[in-house]
């Protein structure tokens, strides 16, 4: 049997029907935007302290991985760089590791500060070197110039080589106020942009000498005692925590007004018991 032309008709007056819906189907599908998981991500930037980066590192590691939507990028430049970049907004979260300076205050009248820890600023010197201690006359000594030798302070007939931080760096800012007096620095130092730039320096270099936020100190450099009116103290989180450390500061996290959003629940993390305990791992000091 010879299907009819209206058979045919039928037929291709469906067929044009499903086309047409296809068409509607698939032009809704380009005009609306669907709801997905990238369109609910919340992204916040942190940056700041190389003594902080760590702590806020391992804290947005553990964050991000319980909330699928939040991304937390945490980098570092230095303390300076932190309070800048909370100050002018251009990071949502500043990390340093000195005070804020009154002229910064009076710069960015609506930094909220936010004490997350605390730690210790501690000279470490290559494990090959014999020293074991050394006061803070001898430590700004080394750093002024005054000592060049480490037969002059105990050691060795080996020459001293000093290593600080860069200009932008809250550690070098602490070091400066509580062992130099604001004297300066010998000329010949070596200026390292990071913790982890001075503390790789030391353990290649056995003449070195450096100081590093407590989370720096490992297997591959030796921290030096600082002996205060007689007492030869170690850099520890025991010994900052009772106060006997001379050389401890807090730790901060900055914002431009009260935070809010992911950045308000990334900083609540950290001053949980939780995140504190991160602080804990990395060798530094909780608040909480």
């Amino acid at each position: 049997m010879v299907p009819s032309k209206t058979h045919f008709g039928t037929i291709a007056l469906a067929m044009a029907g499903i086309l047409i819906l296809a068409l509607v189907a698939s032009g809704c599908t380009d005009s609306t935007p669907t709801t997905s998981s990238t369109q609910d991500r919340a992204s916040i930037k942190v940056t700041g302290s190389t003594t902080v980066l760590p702590i806020a590192q391992k804290a947005a590691d553990a964050y991000m991985a319980t909330h699928a939507n939040a991304d937390i990028q945490v980098t570092g430049g230095g303390s300076s760089v932190g309070v800048q970049a909370a100050g002018e907004k251009t990071a949502d979260i500043g990390m340093s590791s000195r005070d804020v300076k009154s002229d910064e205050m009076k710069k960015y009248p609506e930094l909220v500060v936010t004490t997350i820890g605390k730690d210790g600023v501690a000279l470490i010197i290559n494990p090959a070197n014999t020293v074991t201690s050394l006061s803070t006359a001898q430590i700004k000594g080394i750093y002024n110039g005054n000592f060049t030798n480490w037969k002059e302070v105990g050691g060795a007939d080996m020459a001293i080589v000093v290593v600080g931080r860069d200009s932008a760096s809250g550690t070098r800012e602490f070091f400066t106020s509580s062992v130099m007096g604001g004297q300066n620095y010998v000329p010949t130092m070596l200026e390292k942009n990071s913790n982890g730039a001075v503390q790789q320096t030391i353990s290649q270099t056995p003449g070195a000498i450096g100081y590093v936020g407590l989370g720096f100190i490992d297997a591959s450099v030796k921290a030096v005692r600082v002996n205060t009116g007689g007492a030869e103290v170690e850099p520890t989180v025991q010994n900052v925590l009772s106060g006997k450390y001379p050389l401890s500061r807090s730790l901060y996290l900055l914002t431009s007004g009260q935070p809010s959003g992911l950045a308000k629940e990334y900083l609540d993390y950290i001053l949980s018991p939780e995140g504190q305990g991160l602080l804990t791992e990395e060798g530094f000091v909780p608040v909480n």
